[in-house]
Order: C-alpha cells, then structure tokens, then sequence
C-alpha cells in the first residue's frame, strides 16, 4: 500500500487544556479508517485540524503526494444547506468552489447525484429532503471534485436505522475510489466497513492498528460449550465459569484453565457435547479494554 497522508505530533491546546495531544497516524490509499472515541475525545478537532478550519497548536499534517486543502472532501457532522436550492444547484456550486469550470460543473454535479443515488431528485429543492437524503446530499457535495481523501465527522449517526444502512453502503462503495477517515462512536458501523482503527479517549491516540491486530491484542479466547440441558452445564463448569441454561461460558487466559486443560476435560466429559463455539468479543466490548488500558 501507498501512504497517503501523514500526521506528525498533532496537538490542539485551548488555554491549558490539551483537547489533542501528540497523536501520530498514517493513512494508506484507498483504505478507511474510523476515529474512535467518546463525545469529548478530541475526534472533531482532529477533523477540523486536517482540513484547514482549525490551526494546529503544534504537529503536522502531510500529504504526500498532493496539496492536502486541495485534495480533501468534507462532510462536516452538522452540515448546512441552502434550502431554496436544488440539489444539482448546490452541488454545482460545490463543485465549482473545489476549482471545476462552469463548463464541466453541472455534468460532474449531476453523476454525482446519480452515483450517491439522488439522480431522480436533484432538481428537488434541499428544503424536502429527509434526513437521509440530505446525507447523500452531503456526500455528494464532498466527492464531487474526486478528492483522493475524504473526511467525515460522524457521517450516520443522527439517521434513522433505515437511512444509516444507505449510506453506510453508500461509504462502502467509494472505499474503492478514495481514502476515508470518519469519526464515530457507533462501533457497530466501524466494525463493518474499516481497515484501521484509531482509538481517541481524552485527546490521546490511546490504540491504533487493523481491527484484526486490535482483536489479537484485547480479545480472549472465550468459547461457549452447549449440552442437553443445564443440570449437565452446571455438573460440567468449573468455580469460574459461567452458565446460562444449557451453555457453559469459558474464557482461556494465560492462567487457568488452558486451552490444553480444556480440550483434555472436553475429551473425558461423560455428557452429551451438542456445540462447541469460539466467541469473538464485539468491537464495544474491546473498546472498552481499550479504555480501561488507558
């Protein structure tokens, strides 16, 4: 992979209180990336810091083949739009702030539109659309002029769950367009769609790393054996292992019981085994770890 943008040292200090503090990322092409954090963690500055809107208190920001002003899209997590206008108008007028000719403008707006799926409203004006819509509409305005990054400041989270599943698929596909970094602090939507993650908790890049590498660092193995019936779960489990039902719930850590042990008390088991399961701890869940580390 080719690094894109790097980022050096980045800190924000307001007064005394650091809001970022020293954090160092890259980003590689065509990859996406989710900043991860609490309200309050310093996601909304970092943005705000790569785009230009907000000046570093020190650190910087480097794309690497390319000014970065001029090769970034935004998509601001309270956007604004003018409602008496219709979306090929305010997304022609995007597109000609981003340095397009008039010539070319209103044909760039318009399979804009039609990529993020408002084809057949775009001469409707902003004024009717629904949350969902003005989103796409959102998107459109930021991709326009084919930036080679794309920032989004917590892109779903204000939309029903029928408008998150849009746009979610909307992201998926330009992942193989460009290079995303979003904000979120819904890790559900993280866990779909991101090559790296970067953990943000009181402005400290606190984890970073693929989620694979994240997993293999703050996941343990738990597994959930299933018998007959709970009479057998419970004669089966050991002091520190739970039982729900007809499930035993087993974590294998670096003490006891190890993997070892367990396979060996699987094997003698005079009871019926109906399942054995690995569990693959969510992504809330590790972030959690994440924060307790830190």
């Amino acid at each position: 992979m080719t690094t894109l943008l790097q980022v050096t040292g980045l800190t924000k200090q307001f007064a005394e209180h650091k809001v970022v503090d020293d954090i160092h990322f890259t980003l590689e092409e065509k990859t996406s990336t989710a900043l991860i954090g609490p309200n309050g963690a310093g996601k909304t500055t970092t943005l705000s810091m790569l785009t230009g809107l907000l000046k570093p208190t020190a650190g910087s920001v480097r794309m690497l083949n390319g000014d970065v002003r001029s090769n970034i899209g935004f998509l601001p997590q309270y956007p604004q739009f003018h409602p008496w206008l219709s979306a090929l108008e305010f997304t022609e007028m995007a597109a000609r702030l981003n340095g397009i000719t008039a010539k070319k403008a209103k044909l760039e707006a318009q399979k804009t539109l039609e990529f993020v799926g408002l084809g057949n409203a775009q001469h409707k004006k902003i004024a009717t659309f629904s949350g969902g819509m003005k989103q796409r509409l959102g998107i459109s305005q930021a991709i326009v002029h084919k930036p080679k990054l794309l920032l989004l400041d917590e892109p779903v989270s204000a939309l029903d769950p029928v408008g998150r599943r849009e746009v979610l698929d909307l992201l998926k596909g330009l992942q193989q367009e460009t290079t995303i970094l979003y904000s979120t602090h819904i890790l559900n939507d993280a866990e779909e769609m991101t090559d790296q993650l970067l953990f943000l908790q009181d402005g400290k890049l606190v984890e970073q790393g693929t989620l694979r590498e994240v997993r293999q660092r703050f996941d343990e193995q738990s597994y959930v054996v299933e018998f007959n019936n709970e009479e057998e779960a419970r004669l089966f489990a050991g002091p520190t292992e739970s039982v729900k039902g007809c499930y035993v719930y087993i974590n294998i850590l670096n003490e006891e019981p190890t993997m070892k042990e367990l396979l060996h008390r699987l094997s003698i088991c005079p009871y019926t085994i109906r399942k054995v399961e690995r569990q693959t701890a969510s992504l809330e869940e590790i972030f959690m770890k994440v924060a307790k580390k830190a």
